[in-house]
């Protein structure tokens, strides 16, 4: 039996087309349910811009250099797990959420999605340019590595006869870049190390998403730290961090080679590393701070913000993140499915016995203790930033497709 497949859209991700004419340059941005023109942002208010001609990059442009963050970085680093800036959201704050994810929208526009290209998969632009040619312009950063994720599933032999967004197992996910400016380290207040994330893209990483058991971490502590329980993280998240083949290293092993070079250059200065990611980068970005603090006992500040990201790991791996100092920012939106996945989770009750175990309301214990006792049970990590499309007045269509998209969560941000 013969079986027709269609090539997998991206989760929501847009695709960037340049054209270059003497007075503009257009940028067409595909996504799973929006498909429209944007045009370098002219020096307009944002607030004037409807949302379906409405560029994501155009906070950051407006915003990023008014913002003088000085000794107070820090504080919206999450030092202080960012009390008192969420609600209502500091302005300061709510600049550097949409600068950070603007360097995610930044990896999505230079993904090459076109599965009929030789070169599907791979970054669309080199390192010297990719920021300009993705509509970042004057960031003060410089890329100083492309960043690649393997899928660590074994496809069979016929699968070498697939389409290239079936078979291929390593793909371009994002990018290291370094703030070099002088003046954008004065007004940041230290230098700045950027991981930026696109999320899902390939056939292989939507397989992974599915493997959403989890699986023991790594070189996790020896000794359990909660309720005898043993770090552990979604299995494909895991898988696409660490699978490396003999042509191409893991991205674990990029991330790890990367930070090992930018602090022996960079390590006697006031430095940060901020992690950023959508969806399956998210995941990612949180697994990449947990390894990074874990590999280097003498890391900087590290910090994660995260946009529309999924469920990543047990108590006990946040646990470990809370342990080593990590700070992570979920920006949520309530009408995003992919935030309320993968598995379960059990809070905990306010007035608990000694033993501290979790229920669900209105569940028997009995059936409460299997639900602890599968790899299905998962905890939220780091402080969250809740949204809500339904409070947009600029959002008409409320779909699935459109809750997650990472132009929605910018916007929300913005206009929150």
């Amino acid at each position: 039996m013969s079986l027709s497949m269609k090539p997998a859209r991206p989760c929501t991700l847009p695709t960037a087309t340049t054209h270059t004419t003497s007075h503009a340059q257009h940028l067409s941005i595909r996504c799973c349910t929006l498909t429209e023109p944007a045009v370098r942002p002219l020096k307009l208010s944002i607030e004037d811009q409807p949302f379906n001609t409405w560029d994501p990059l155009t906070p950051f442009l407006f915003n990023s250099k008014s913002v003088r963050l000085g000794n107070r970085w820090m504080d919206y680093q999450g030092i202080q797990n960012w009390e008192g800036l969420l609600d209502p959201l500091d302005d300061n704050l709510r600049a550097e959420i949409l600068r950070y994810g603007s360097f995610v929208e930044a990896a999505y526009r230079s993904f090459n999605f076109d599965s009929s290209s030789p070169a599907y998969g791979a970054c669309r632009y080199p390192k010297s340019t990719l920021l300009d040619r993705s509509g970042l312009y004057q960031t003060g950063y410089r890329l100083s590595r492309h960043l690649r994720a393997t899928s660590g599933i074994r496809l069979p032999s016929w699968a070498e006869m697939a389409p290239s967004w079936v078979a291929t197992k390593s793909t371009w996910i994002g990018y290291v870049a370094v703030c070099q400016d002088k003046e954008e380290i004065a007004r940041l207040g230290r230098r700045d190390v950027v991981i930026a994330l696109r999320g899902t893209a390939t056939g292989l990483e939507w397989l992974e998403n599915f493997r959403a058991t989890l699986s023991p971490l790594p070189n996790a502590p020896s000794k359990p730290t909660h309720d005898d329980s043993e770090p552990m993280v979604e299995t494909g998240f895991l898988s696409l961090y660490t699978s490396g083949t003999d042509e191409e290293p893991s991205l674990q092993e990029m991330v790890r080679e990367e930070m090992a070079r930018l602090l022996q250059t960079y390590g006697d200065e006031p430095l940060s590393i901020t992690i950023t990611g959508h969806s399956l980068g998210a995941a990612l970005a949180t697994l990449t701070a947990y390894d990074i603090k874990t590999t280097f006992k003498r890391s900087p500040m590290v910090t994660v913000m995260s946009f529309g990201g999924p469920r990543v790991g047990n108590r006990s791996f946040r646990c470990q993140l809370e342990k080593q100092g990590t700070k992570v920012l979920r920006i949520v939106n309530s009408d995003d499915l992919i935030t309320k996945m993968p598995g379960f989770v059990l809070e905990e009750e306010a007035e608990v016995s000694k033993d501290r175990n979790v229920y669900v309301a209105g569940l028997p214990n009995w059936i409460q203790k299997r639900v602890e006792d599968t790899q299905w049970v998962y905890a939220e990590v780091g402080r969250e930033l809740r949204l809500r499309s339904r409070s947009c007045p600029y959002l008409k269509s409320l779909n699935v497709a459109t809750c997650h998209d990472l132009k929605t969560y910018l916007h929300l941000v913005n206009y929150s």
